[in-house]
């Protein structure tokens, strides 16, 4: 493989302000080998995007990969430092914004955050990922892709021998060790049920291959297992906080945005107050209608609010899904929420397909759902909606808890978050965008910002025929949203305890123990990533709120989205800098 920018492609650039080789199509060569040699950084992360020149190779994770990488990333640093941004297109622009954005975290996640040294977690997905995308869509022929699996199984002992030569055990903390040996064995569940299946469309010899490179990668994983159990758990005492110095820098790195975490924490806390004052009032209505003589205080105090919100939020807990049947609840939900955007001439429905599927069980642990898109270059693929199982060895009262927390409302919601007009709609109409780079580089706050607000501009519509428990349940989702923002730096910087974040979630932001326990996982086994929902949301209905100003009668709603989503998904600042024709942000703005 090749490892270094082209000959050529130097040679563009160093004539990039030429008039024979203007430098729009200098970055636009650039861009493009960019994402020729993103199979070079790593080949599995190539193959869930859409670049399948690389589907029969595993990443190489050792030190010599790393430097390797490390250099092709400071070229491309360096290639794109030479260019007069200045003169690039205003498309170009905001391209050109992600690509050094892009780059420069990447180099500062191999240098100082390291994560290859203590999160065994990284290892896990890598080769669980390596093998999913590859069955999971029909972007190539079955055979095709399962003897890139094949290639790939082969390679999976050297592999996770560079994992183990990778990771230092005392660094890492406990929370990831025990994650990682409940996640490592997922690859032995997508080989049995997205492979085996599968054998008899090879030949002869192609199944005995691949059935000996099963077997080698089974055995692989079961020697990692007992590293895991018996080497990396017993000496796993590294800190899961990362402290205000990684934090700060990780957290400006996962915005790009120029609220800092101290803005951010001081605009959650006051959403706090307000979204519970705001539960107050429709709890009220709810309580009235169960019980019409009653009389509010005036001024009630604390306690009483958080006593009526809850008596309300009991009878939205009525109506709960069967233990087994959340996949088929949110399945109808996904068509009732559909109908009702394509009635209401809300935002442009996309064609592309979207298919609600059970989690694969490498991936479980962190979320209760996921929207899966297909990879940027791979458009004609299909979405997938994923939903958790419940653990089996749950007890009544934990199962209970869960459905009381995804209760027929909640699941509503999620629906609408993870699927339409949420994530598969926004991304779906976001790919469109003609630019790669952009589709390859899209901003995690402008994905979830943009589901927490499907959500609430959805009730606003008068989705569910303006039920309150439907708007109640809403008001929670988002509360939740504000409370991921407050525990995500109060954990990693400020040292909150599990009782302490368990109290906010679970009296402050009125969620069920499970939800509650599953959230502190979630904290401790990621960081930055719990405040990427808030803070998109809040810049999403600034923007919003701008271009209504702007636009004044002429604003509607599906002209507003429709143009939005037109851009792609890079940061929303970049987005609203398109509609209202602003300077396009540059780094550190």
């Amino acid at each position: 493989m090749k490892r270094t920018i082209s000959v050529f492609l130097l040679g563009l650039l160093a004539a990039g302000t030429c008039a024979a080789t203007p430098t729009d199509e200098a970055f636009q060569n650039l861009a493009d080998e960019y994402i020729s040699d993103l199979v070079n950084l790593s080949p599995v992360y190539a193959t869930a995007i859409g670049n399948h020149s690389a589907d029969d190779e595993l990443d190489q994770v050792d030190a010599a990969g790393r430097a390797e990488t490390l250099a092709l990333l400071r070229q491309y640093k360096a290639a794109l430092d030479a260019l007069d941004r200045n003169e690039l297109s205003r498309a170009n622009q905001v391209d050109a914004e992600l690509l050094l954005h892009s780059l420069e975290s990447d180099i500062w996640s191999i240098e100082v955050l390291r994560e290859w040294a203590w999160n065994p977690l990284y290892y896990v997905n890598i080769s669980g990922g390596a093998i999913y995308s590859l069955l999971a869509r029909d972007f190539a022929p079955l055979e095709t892709r399962l003897m890139s699996a094949a290639a790939r199984l082969e390679q999976i002992p050297r592999f996770l021998e560079q994992a183990r030569s990778s990771i230092e055990p005392a660094r890492v903390p406990r929370i990831h060790a025990e994650t990682a040996i409940a996640q490592n064995q997922g690859l032995n569940s997508i080989v049995d049920l997205m492979i085996v299946p599968q054998l008899d469309v090879l030949s002869s010899a192609q199944q005995q291959r691949l059935n000996a490179a099963i077997e080698t990668a089974r055995n692989a994983v079961a020697d990692h297992q007992t590293w895991l159990e018996e080497k990396l758990l017993p000496q796993a005492n590294g800190d899961f906080r990362i402290g205000a110095e990684l934090y700060d820098t990780k957290l400006a790195l996962a915005l790009n945005s120029p609220l800092s975490r101290k803005e951010i924490t001081a605009r959650a806390e006051q959403e706090f107050e307000r979204v519970r004052n705001e539960m107050y009032e429709v709890s009220k209505a709810v309580y009235l209608a169960r019980h019409p003589m009653t009389r509010f205080p005036d001024d009630p105090e604390e306690a009483y609010k958080q006593a009526i919100i809850r008596a309300a939020l009991e009878e939205a807990y009525k109506k709960l899904p069967p233990r087994d049947g959340i996949v088929a609840v949110a399945r109808e939900q996904l068509q009732e929420a559909t109908d009702f955007v394509i009635e209401h001439n809300i935002v442009t429905m996309p064609e592309e397909p979207v298919e609600i599927i059970i989690m694969p069980e490498f991936q479980r642990g962190v979320s209760v759902a996921y929207l899966d898109p297909p990879g940027p270059l791979d458009r004609d693929q299909p979405a997938f909606y994923a939903v958790a199982p419940l653990p089996t060895d749950w007890t009544d009262e934990q199962v209970e808890s869960f459905l009381r927390e995804y209760n027929i409302y909640s699941i509503q919601d999620l629906t609408i978050h993870e699927g339409v007009p949420g994530h598969y709609l926004q991304l779906a109409l976001s790919n469109r965008y003609p630019s790669a780079l952009r589709s390859v580089l899209w901003s995690g706050p402008f994905v979830e910002g943009w589901a927490v607000y499907a959500e609430q501009m959805m009730i606003e519509a008068g989705y569910q025929d303006h039920d309150p428990l439907m708007k109640l349940i809403n008001l929670k989702w988002y509360l939740r949203a504000v409370t991921n923002a407050i525990i995500d730096s109060a954990i990693h910087v400020d040292g909150m305890t599990r009782e302490a974040a368990m109290k906010l979630m679970v009296e402050g932001g009125f969620q069920e123990e499970r939800e509650a326990a599953g959230k502190w996982v979630r904290a401790q086994l990621t960081s930055a990533q719990l405040s990427t929902y808030f803070v998109g949301y809040q810049e999403h209905i600034e923007m919003r709120a701008a271009v209504e100003a702007r636009w004044g009668e002429a604003f509607t709603l599906r002209r507003y989205h429709d143009q939005a989503l037109s851009y792609g998904s890079p940061p929303v600042r970049f987005v609203r800098a398109l509609l209202l024709d602003e300077d396009i942000p540059r780094r550190g703005e």
